[in-house]
């Protein structure tokens, strides 16, 4: 987990995966920061004794035809095509899909290095081996009236993973002994030195002292104590630690751009809603049971019918049980990271299963903002480019900060993955950030897969004409300007201060890169480029060269509003057909033959069958 914040970075609904945005060539291309094909070099090995090592499908990419490269695209292209497929149409959201979507993201995973290496891309491998367990198995029986509702088991697996989450990443504030933490002065920093504020920061950065100090509380209350209720056996306890959930996590949203972390909390969260609470939020309140609780679902296997469906769905339940209860024992040696006496004390068998499921991610440890940084402000890289040496003209980056007069961007749920590593860089020497020296030397060959991580309006790049000769970094410290700094209207949102260099001019062939560039390992020549002759790679590479005038944020929103409409004209078609739901699963209720409630509707043709 890079840097020393560690920011790794109910009804029928489940685990949704966020639609991956496609790979950039600029970070694991074949002439990217990190190529990909570092990872996976050939070692005379046989296919199954490689995909043991390192678990990924792109293993399989040169049967295909296709390089490194290629291959992750295309693991991208069905990611994206899946995910959007679960959004739009309710029957793919199965648990084979899931399984796919993990695997998919996983195969990423391996070969993403420092760029995929943070706690929400763990998070997100994590949640979406639970989304296997909670989303039901209907592919393979399709049009079968039997139905797998969601086991209350399954859902105590997905509370755990929230409990560790917010209660870890509580600890750990206080465990680290950090003296702002401590002092209660940490969001007087948070804000501007965070990895990308928005401009709501910028408006949180000027609230009172004493409100900033009373917002600590409300974190180590909402991180540590409120978790405890998750588990509580009153439904108005859980229902209240779930919306304290729920605003923590907005008010990030509207202060930092952390990607789909917070929107996958929030779906985390849903775990502790039961289905009347979700029926009033659709205007479709159920009969309240006479003790004033909602019981927790029943077991699938009891609520079908039929020797063979009960038997398939008992069967279905004992596997899914026992994954469940195996996570939980797993779970315990990440969790007790955070005290290690408790972590010695585990049984051995324990620690031996952890090691033979670690490298696939199926649970991580948690513990974000562990301590505050950017205490005497926030450190800065800035690059700057020269054709003489002499006249240096700064390389401004589309996300992080650079221009004091440029408002904070707006990007989640993008993450603009380099730009989030050039923050990590500046907390340490370029020594510790290995793929800066490979940045270097891009610009000045002009790569343009690496220019467009830096701009993609090529007009906006000062060297678009020819690159630069010579390429230095300078550190600055930089804070928020207070409201009435500036004239009025145009005043700046940065103020910032020259603190020293932090890499030193260089050009094409200086002996000080190539030292750097031969002891990262990152001299050797990329593989001739072989021409596409077959269909596949030139597929990929017309969707490369339609995506690459468009920016991450933009295709993100895109495919989400795509599916947004999809939805708002399948619930208007339902409306004009006078507001009834198309016949679908059945619940145990509708089974028993309830009737004269709004959920109580006719089961369609199977159960007209069964009138006959």
């Amino acid at each position: 987990m890079p840097g020393s914040r560690e920011c790794r970075a109910p009804g029928n609904a489940v685990l949704p995966r966020p639609i991956p945005a496609p790979l950039s060539a600029g970070l694991y291309g074949r002439e990217g920061l990190l190529p990909a094909r570092r990872v996976l070099r050939l070692s005379g090995k046989g296919l199954w004794e490689q995909l043991r090592d390192v678990p990924t499908l792109l293993w399989l990419g040169p049967r295909l035809g296709l390089d490194t490269e290629q291959g992750m695209e295309l693991l991208c292209l069905l990611g994206m095509l899946a995910a959007l497929g679960a959004l739009l149409c309710d029957s793919l959201r199965d648990c084979l899909l899931f399984a796919l979507l993990r695997v998919l993201y996983l195969s990423l995973y391996q070969v993403g290095q420092v760029f995929l290496y943070f706690q929400w891309d763990s998070l997100l491998l994590e949640a979406g081996f639970l989304a296997v367990l909670v989303a039901p198995l209907r592919l393979l029986r399709w049009g079968s009236p039997a139905w797998r509702p969601h086991d209350a088991v399954t859902f105590w697996a997905v509370r755990w993973l929230l409990f560790r989450l917010m209660f870890a990443s509580g600890v750990v504030k206080l465990s680290s002994r950090c003296p702002t933490w401590w002092g209660l002065t940490a969001l007087t920093y948070h804000y501007e030195s965070q990895c990308i504020p928005t401009p709501g920061a910028w408006l949180a950065h000027q609230l009172p002292v004493w409100l900033q100090k009373l917002s600590v509380v409300a974190t180590y209350v909402i991180e540590v104590a409120v978790p405890v209720l998750f588990f509580a056996p009153l439904r108005r306890l859980r229902l209240f630690a779930f919306y304290c959930q729920v605003l923590l996590q907005v008010l990030i949203i509207l202060t930092g751009n952390y990607n789909f972390f917070n929107v996958l909390t929030i779906v985390l969260a849903f775990s502790l809603l039961d289905e009347e609470h979700v029926g009033r939020w659709l205007g479709r309140p159920r009969k309240r049971h006479g003790s004033g609780e909602t019981p927790e679902p029943t077991p699938g296997c009891a609520c079908v019918r039929g020797c063979f469906w009960k038997l398939w769905a008992t069967l279905q339940w004992a596997v899914m049980a026992t994954a469940t209860v195996s996570l939980f024992a797993v779970s315990l040696v990440p969790f007790t990271y955070i005290e290690h006496e408790s972590n010695g004390k585990l049984w051995p068998g324990i620690h031996q299963m952890f090691g033979a499921v670690e490298r696939f991610q199926v649970v991580n440890s948690y513990g974000l903002f562990r301590r505050m940084t950017g205490v005497g402000g926030r450190p800065e890289v800035i690059l700057e480019g020269s054709y003489d040496g002499h006249s240096w003209t700064e390389i401004e980056f589309m996300y992080k900060p650079g221009n004091v007069s440029a408002a904070p961007a707006v990007v989640a749920p993008h993450q603009p993955r380099l730009d989030w590593q050039l923050w990590f860089a500046a907390l340490g020497p370029h020594q510790s950030s290995p793929w800066f020296s490979a940045l270097v030397l891009r610009l000045l060959q002009g790569q343009p897969d690496v220019i467009r991580l830096v701009q993609t309006d090529e007009s906006r790049y000062p060297f678009h004409g020819r690159p630069p000769t010579f390429l230095r970094a300078q550190l600055y410290k930089y804070w928020f300007t207070a409201p009435n700094e500036g004239s009025p209207g145009a005043a700046p949102w940065w103020r910032r201060q020259h603190v020293q260099e932090f890499f030193p001019a260089v050009s094409l062939g200086d002996p000080t890169l190539e030292t750097l560039l031969s002891q990262h390992g990152l001299k050797d020549k990329p593989p001739s480029l072989r021409r596409a002759a077959a269909a596949l790679p030139r597929l990929l590479g017309w969707v490369r060269r339609l995506c690459q005038p468009v920016s991450g944020p933009a295709l993100l929103w895109s495919l989400y509003l795509v599916a947004a409409t999809a939805g708002l004209l399948r619930a208007l078609a339902r409306r004009a057909r006078g507001g009834q739901a198309p016949a679908r699963h059945k619940g145990p209720r509708e089974r028993n033959g309830a009737r004269g409630t709004e959920g109580a509707r006719p089961e369609g043709r199977h159960a007209n069958k069964r009138k006959k």
